[in-house]
């Protein structure tokens, strides 16, 4: 995520540095981690999948492989139908299970074909009853029909998380942590990945983006046209998406054969020259991280001034006021955050510190930047700087110091353990995660192992406190005078 309110001059007589809370891995020959349900709690069908941070979202008991979202919506009504089907696998004996949804009004669930009681609990808890229990280890199929006015239309209001009214008479979607739950049932935990199918229908003159690769449009004998996406990559929910407006849109392809679909709101057109740099950020991005881990690529670019722009996978959202800094945060996400997503909220250093400093490594790369210098800049510039952690930085403070101490520490790191160690763990890390998820305790013992030496007080000093690294770990290596 990249947000508006930490813009700042990154050098010289470069444009200004959008840093902002979008999320944000990599790969190489390792194959795809494999479905990890999460950890059941205590009771498998309770609420909340045990992340500290947020420990009602998500649920145990379950490991969700896939949704399939069917929505048909009214732009002038701001009405929303919703028919999704949920697929998972039970990792526990299931008489009862949870998914989550905000809002909208439930008009029937069934499991396995079967009519399924359920009660609402909570702002979005979603309690079914299967007519029969859930096996341990069966894979089982959830149905759920809906409608209403998503919350955030009915609040008109801008920058929120979840559901956003749009000037032009739509929506989009957008939000970290929370987003999908506003317009469909989901288990939503970064720790539950699933692949992502979408059938949006809308009224003709209106048109859908989403994640994922587009198949044709049908339209209806009704004045109706229904829009199909799918992305076959597993998706942590909050990086899903719907936009509906009256898009123009941009389609291409890289050389590798990954299709690019871009979209421009009206009055968002003139962006098109920013987003002409993709293709050369990813090719820079993929000379630092390895191949492109996701099925597309591309932009929505939206007219509105909310406060961030997001890294919904494969396809960021970016507010009115992106530029090119921020398409290269949030391309760096395609790998730091969405294909190696955190096992915790804790982690979001994973994320964010790097996605912040990939725009560190463009100016170098792109415009001669000389990093030591402005990392010595940036370290005089006052102690604020270092009041924050960047590892379990406690909740509601995830997306602070990850942007501006988050780049000084890796380029500190970079420095501790030389280039060729650094350039092996950008590269290896998201190799070795890729469509899996990780933690920052994980990511301290691979850079150790990687770079052969003890770093335990160099991650103490930089990510575990709050306060200024002593000298040797504040000017290491080349940064000393």
């Amino acid at each position: 995520m990249h947000h508006r309110t930490a813009m700042r001059v990154v050098c010289l007589t470069l444009a200004a540095t959008g840093l902002a809370a979008c999320t944000v891995s990599r790969s190489n020959e390792s194959s795809p981690a494999q479905d990890e349900a999460p950890p059941a709690a205590e009771a498998p069908s309770g609420d909340g999948a045990g992340d500290p941070y947020y420990p009602e979202d998500g649920n145990p008991g379950y490991d969700v492989t896939a949704y399939h979202v069917q929505i048909s919506y009214d732009p002038g009504k701001k009405t929303l139908q919703g028919d999704t089907l949920v697929t998972a696998k039970a990792s526990a004996a299931l008489p009862k299970f949870n998914l989550d949804l905000l809002g909208l009004d439930v008009s029937s669930v069934s499991v396995g074909g079967a009519e399924a009681k359920f009660t609402r609990e909570g702002d979005h808890e979603l309690v079914i009853t299967p007519a029969k229990p859930v096996a341990k280890g069966d894979s089982f199929e959830t149905r759920v029909k809906y409608d209403g006015t998503p919350d955030g239309a009915q609040q008109g209001s801008l920058g929120e998380n979840g559901w956003q009214p749009s000037a032009s008479g739509g929506a989009f979607v957008a939000g970290e942590p929370h987003s999908a739950t506003y317009w469909f049932p989901a288990n939503d935990t970064p720790k539950d990945k699933a692949t992502f199918k979408l059938d949006a229908r809308v009224p003709n003159g209106w048109s859908v983006i989403s994640n994922g690769v587009e198949s044709p449009a049908t339209p209806g004998n009704d004045g109706w046209t229904t829009y199909h996406w799918n992305e076959p990559t597993r998706i942590a929910t909050y990086l899903t998406t719907v936009g509906i407006d009256k898009w123009t849109f941009e389609r291409s392809t890289l050389d590798s054969g990954t299709p690019v679909v871009s979209a421009y709101a009206p009055g968002a057109e003139d962006k098109m020259s920013v987003e002409s740099r993709l293709p050369e950020i990813l090719t820079f991005l993929e000379s630092k991280f390895g191949p492109y881990p996701q099925s597309a690529a591309g932009g929505i670019y939206i007219n509105e001034n909310i406060g961030f722009s997001l890294e919904t996978q494969g396809r960021p959202i970016y507010a009115a006021w992106a530029e090119e800094a921020v398409v290269v945060h949030e391309n760096a996400h395609q790998w730091y955050g969405n294909s190696v997503s955190v096992s915790e909220w804790k982690d979001i250093c994973l994320n964010e510190c790097f996605a912040s400093y990939a725009q560190w490594l463009w100016d170098e790369a792109k415009y001669g930047v000389n990093l030591d210098e402005q990392y010595r800049t940036e370290v005089a510039s006052g102690h604020e700087l270092f009041a924050e952690k960047l590892y379990d930085m406690g909740a509601g403070n995830e997306f602070g110091a990850v942007y501006e101490k988050g780049p000084l520490a890796l380029h500190a790191l970079r420095r501790e353990i030389g280039d060729d160690a650094f350039n092996r763990v950008l590269k290896e890390w998201p190799a070795k995660h890729r469509d899996g998820n990780a933690s920052w305790p994980d990511f301290e013992k691979f850079v150790s192992e990687t770079a052969g030496k003890d770093l335990t007080a160099f991650f103490e000093a930089w990510f575990r406190t709050d306060t200024v690294p002593g000298d040797e770990f504040l000017y290491p290596g080349p940064l000393r005078r």
